[in-house]
């Protein structure tokens, strides 16, 4: 074979689907392992969801036009590292987790319910295992790496056959030959190395594969002779060298690629030698055909991607479409999908009888995990079906609570996970929910830009570095507080009243004389702002009534009583002149604005506190901080936390707010791999983690919430965004629903929402923000689409609370009195409620014509149709035109 050769993939196409074929609307987990995510078998996919040791198991082939429906199987207490298909039994899954064992799953058929227990345990390790892989021509074997430790298993006896020994650092990948007598292993020591596991423990060749020791990856081709390597060079390039068993000192062929920080892996058909290589975190698959001779390494074709990959895995070889030239077959995770890339090469098949697609397939059954039989019909459960995308972390598929519960640690941040459902049911127990899914009825809600003459423009020398901790910006009816970039800690404050464009001569400030860490309206007095300084004091401010007109430099009032910065400033709903404050200091001090002096101190924190947030009573107080840990105080009854709950992983950054009536907590954070993510808790059992949790994207800045308690709506923004998520948060399955989103062209650098008083009902305008840009002061109105606006919509405006005027006094909340919040109607005086709107009558629809015809017979039909072509053409007897004229007389013919 030379050069000049001509391989007969050399006209392969990749071919992406349409969208209509891919697996979407999942959610796909960003797991720190450097694994592939996703495995297939002939007949499921399993690949790892967004919630750690829960594994989204789906339908290979689609069954018409059903939507294939994703069942969740909760295989262990911590992430799930690795995972492999037996390559005999379809449906015998192995699982590898963080939490050091290894578990043999039985998966059912369609119909039936997913196992509550693993058949199989091996372990526990001494280390997370990282690599599993079942044996590629025994039953019952396969091979395990966790740390430096790599063992051969005999599943049957749940004991290991073998060790193999002499890794000088952590495994990152181990590997069968395919005719299962060897072993490769690369490892973080740069080396690569060959096992014969029925011979010696100790490697027979080894060699230094990758001189950068980042991850690398390993697969054999057909022979035993050839494998193929993937890692990094010494300049961070992706590499892949082929290596020849029989001359394992330097590699046959190599090649680069390019400088992408995520793994490469390689996913090699052993029959075709077709070579796919797929990095996390790319938009590009490249195909490569690998031969033992010159060039080995040949490219074949290349497919850019719609979305990020997060994993990839191929089909077997007997699932594909061989009628259609199809060779090979990706399954590209994503985010949000699972997209079958189809290899294909271009070729006339002419359509036979022989489509082996139409031939039964002998089936193999491992006696590892005996195969569980459907029970009877009165003893089987209920189970219910969840589309792809609607499934909830509440209501999915997976093993009890206690599977998912690590013993190092009081709960699993996992939600709580139901057991008695399946991937398939008959159509007579689907619910109309469980098909379509719970959707909000506020789902098609828009936000909206308001006209420009309502817009503040011209803003000049705003602070956009604010603190973390800080909105950036504060408003209330009236005003808004906009620090300034400026020294001495100056603040403008704007008139909404006034908009339009601001003068470009210095607006008045109030001068702080320290730099300003956050600001809040007294929700009781309209004219009274409360600032926080670097300083360590809080300064109360009173703005005039018309408004500043000059530089104020001596606040009404300075608070002092923290020792280092402070961080957040929050008013109490419902009790006149009390402010609760946090601060570096590692305290939470509740203030009495009439006295100027903090009455109570809240400790127990061992980190820098990120939010704090009051209770829609006022009795309780709840905190987020950076050690991970939520916590909630009663203030007047103690300075200790009442309770103490896990919080989010990630030390970026946490907000918190009460919602759903004060039942339940809302957190949003980072994870460990630093995506955004919302964490709903019961206020009443903080300590059992959160009841959901939902991961957003991944992006630098903190969301911020806004919740309004009326709608039980959620805006969710951060700072230097351009998208707005809306949901609606419940207290029960599924916690979250999703509506539509607001985008904007530019970022924003604050997003605040204002009282209810403010909305234009009669719109049916749910909520009202203020959106603070780089120069200019916008308002954004989010509406609900009706038809009779004419009438007041009582269903989405319940009476609100009256917030802008107090219940009690500081020196009576202090004493232990508590109160309610009066409630007023929103509905205009010359409006009905659309509850109590007439039914319109439903308008009659004349039959169609051809509904019309149906109903008669054809004899009817033949005689309609004749009767209509008399009507119109007539049926008179009278005498025809050339009757009456006269004709020439006989003798005329001559």
């Amino acid at each position: 074979m030379n050069r000049f050769r001509v391989s007969k993939f050399r006209h392969t196409e990749a071919r992406p689907p349409r969208r209509e074929a891919w697996i979407s609307d999942i959610r796909a987990g960003t797991a720190p392992s450097c694994r592939n995510h996703i495995k297939s078998s002939c007949s499921l996919i399993a690949f790892n969801s967004d919630h750690p040791g829960v594994l989204g198991i789906v339908p290979l082939q689609g069954q018409g036009e059903d939507k294939r429906r994703v069942a969740h199987l909760g295989c262990h207490s911590d992430l799930v590292t690795d995972l492999d298909f037996s390559p005999f039994d379809d449906f015998l899954l192995a699982t590898g987790s963080a939490d050091r064992t290894v578990k043999l799953w039985r998966l059912p058929g369609p119909g039936q319910a997913l196992p509550s227990a693993p058949g199989v345990v091996l372990g526990p390790e001494d280390l997370p295992v990282e690599v599993l892989q079942f044996h590629p021509t025994s039953d019952g074997v396969l091979v395990s790496a966790a740390g430096t430790t790599v063992k051969v298993w005999d599943a049957a006896k749940q004991q290991p056959l073998t060790e193999l020994v002499a890794h000088g650092d952590l495994v990152q990948s181990a590997i069968w030959s395919r005719d299962g007598a060897l072993v490769g292993t690369a490892c973080k020591d740069k080396q690569l190395r060959i096992f014969d596991p029925r011979t010696k423990p100790q490697a027979s060749q080894s060699t230094q594969a990758h001189e950068n020791g980042r991850d690398s990856r390993l697969a054999w081709t057909g022979s035993r002779e050839h494998l193929v390597s993937t890692g990094f060079n010494q300049m961070r390039e992706h590499e892949v060298k082929l290596w020849d068993t029989r001359v394992f000192s330097n590699a046959l062929a190599s090649l680069t690629l390019d400088t992408s920080p995520g793994c490469l892996m390689p996913l090699l058909d052993p029959d075709s030698g077709l070579l796919v290589l797929a990095g996390k975190g790319e938009r590009q698959l490249y195909c490569y055909e690998v031969v033992p001779q010159q060039p080995a390494l040949s490219p074949v074709t290349q497919c850019v991607l719609e979305s990020v990959l997060r994993g990839a895995a191929l089909v077997p070889r007997q699932a594909l479409a061989v009628m259609s030239c199809e060779v090979l077959r990706v399954l590209q995770l994503s985010d949000t999908a699972i997209v079958p890339i189809g290899y294909h090469v271009p070729r006339k098949v002419q359509k036979v009888s022989l489509n082996p697609a139409c031939r039964p397939h002998p089936s193999f059954t491992s006696r590892l995990v005996p195969s569980m039989e459907p029970l009877p019909d009165t003893a089987q459960p209920a189970v219910m079906e969840t589309p792809a995308g609607d499934v909830d972390a509440s209501e999915g598929f997976s093993s009890p609570p206690s599977s998912l519960t690590s013993p190092s640690t009081p709960s699993s941040l996992g939600p709580s996970l139901s057991s008695t459902s399946g991937i398939g049911t008959s159509p007579s127990l689907r619910s109309l929910q469980s098909l379509l899914g719970p959707s909000s009825k506020f789902r098609h809600a828009q936000g909206t830009v308001l006209h420009r003459d309502s817009h503040i423009t011209n803003l000049k020398g705003l602070n956009l570095t604010t603190p973390g901790e800080s909105d950036g910006f504060c408003a209330n009816k009236l005003r808004v507080a906009v620090p300034l970039l400026s020294n001495g800690g100056q603040v403008a404050v704007l008139e909404l009243r006034k908009p339009g464009r601001l003068p470009d001569t210095a607006l008045p400030t109030l001068q702080n004389g320290a730099a300003v860490t956050d600001l809040a309206w007294d929700p009781f007095d309209p004219h009274r702002l409360a600032v926080a300084g670097e300083d360590a004091r809080i300064r109360l401010w009173r703005v005039p009534p018309q408004g500043l007109e000059e530089v104020l430099t001596t606040p009404e009032t300075v608070l002092t009583g923290h020792t280092e910065k402070i961080c957040s400033l929050r008013f109490h709903p419902l009790a006149a002149d009390v402010l609760a404050s946090s601060s570096y200091d590692l305290t939470v001090r509740i203030w009495d604005l009439q006295a100027g002096v903090d009455r109570l101190k809240l400790q127990g924190h061992q980190d820098q506190i990120f939010s704090l947030a009051w209770s829609p009573d006022g009795q309780q107080l709840a905190t987020v901080c950076k050690d991970g840990c939520v916590r909630i105080y009663r203030p007047r009854s103690g300075p200790e936390p009442l309770q103490e709950g896990p919080g989010p992983k990630g030390g970026r950054g946490a907000r918190i707010v009460w919602v759903c009536d004060g039942r339940c907590l809302l957190v949003s954070g980072f994870d460990s791999q630093s995506e955004r993510q919302l964490l709903l808790y019961e206020a009443e059992a903080l300590a059992g983690g959160p009841l959901a949790v939902l991961g957003l994207d991944v992006a630098p800045s903190t969301l911020l919430p806004s919740y309004d308690p009326d709608t039980g709506l959620v805006l969710l923004t951060g700072k230097g965004d351009t998208r707005v998520f809306l949901y609606e948060l419940l207290p029960e399955s599924p916690f979250f629903l999703e509506c539509n989103s607001f985008t904007s062209p530019d970022p924003h650098k604050g997003f605040v929402l204002l009282p209810k008083t403010e909305c234009d009902v009669r719109e049916v305008e749910l909520m009202r923000c203020l959106r603070l840009r780089q120069s200019s002061l916008e308002p954004v109105a989010f509406r609900l689409p009706r038809v009779r606006k004419e009438f007041f919509q009582d269903d989405v405006f319940p009476d609100t609370a009256v917030s802008w005027e107090p219940v009690l006094s500081a020196e009576a909340w202090l004493q232990g009195a508590n109160g309610q919040p009066w409630l007023l109607s929103l509905q205009p005086p010359d409006m009905s409620p659309v509850s109590q709107a007439p039914r319109e009558a439903p308008a009659r629809r004349a039959p169609s014509s051809a509904q019309y015809l149906e109903e008669k017979s054809d004899q009817q039909k033949k005689e309609e149709l004749l009767n209509a072509m008399v009507a119109k053409l007539g049926n008179r007897e009278d005498p025809l035109p050339q009757d009456s004229f006269e004709g020439v007389d006989e003798d005329e013919w001559d």
